[in-house]
């Protein structure tokens, strides 16, 4: 019952574009053929409305436990490496220091490696409601992120897409 849409539609393209998130649907359609369509659909779990609090945290719980093989333990990409778990990165064997911002940015952008992500989206990502989108903190927090990643090393791999945000590739 998303505006203009509905989660089932929202996560047939999640699955369809190869994305394997931790989907658990929580809606007010509770008749057995929701259920069956949502599950079908690639949802890990199924919560109707109205719920317990405390159903719905177990049910995270769970997921969080059954899920984990999901994501790669290691992010990848030439010689550069990003451990999600440990929050740790290294570029040639090297360990690169990361600030926690530095940290989430590259980690979206290695997640979507290969794709320019605009500008908006990495602030969606990265940044909570309050961003000031008028601020140049994103191009500061990437011109920090590249002097500590492509500094001094061949290939560049943070590269800025003119007029449309920035891409992650050889």
């Amino acid at each position: 019952m998303l505006p203009g849409r509905d989660g089932f539609s929202v996560l047939r393209e999640l699955r369809a574009a190869g994305r394997q998130p931790r989907v658990l649907m929580l809606t007010a359609r509770d008749g057995v053929a929701d259920r069956v369509r949502g599950l079908d659909g690639g949802a890990d779990d199924y919560l109707t409305k109205p719920f317990a609090f405390a159903e719905f945290l177990a049910r995270v719980r769970a997921l969080l436990r059954r899920s984990g093989d999901r994501e790669p333990a290691l992010l990848t990409l030439a010689d550069l490496s990003l451990d999600p778990r440990s929050r740790r990165a290294w570029r040639a064997g090297a360990p690169v220091a990361l600030s926690a911002r530095e940290f989430a940015v590259l980690e979206y952008l290695l997640r979507h490696a290969g794709e320019v992500i605009s500008r908006t989206r990495l602030a969606e990502a990265v940044w909570d409601e309050n961003f000031d989108s008028f601020s140049n903190v994103i191009d500061v927090t990437v011109y920090h992120l590249r002097d500590k990643i492509d500094r001094g090393r061949s290939p560049a791999l943070i590269r800025t897409v003119r007029g449309a945000g920035y891409v992650l590739r050889e």
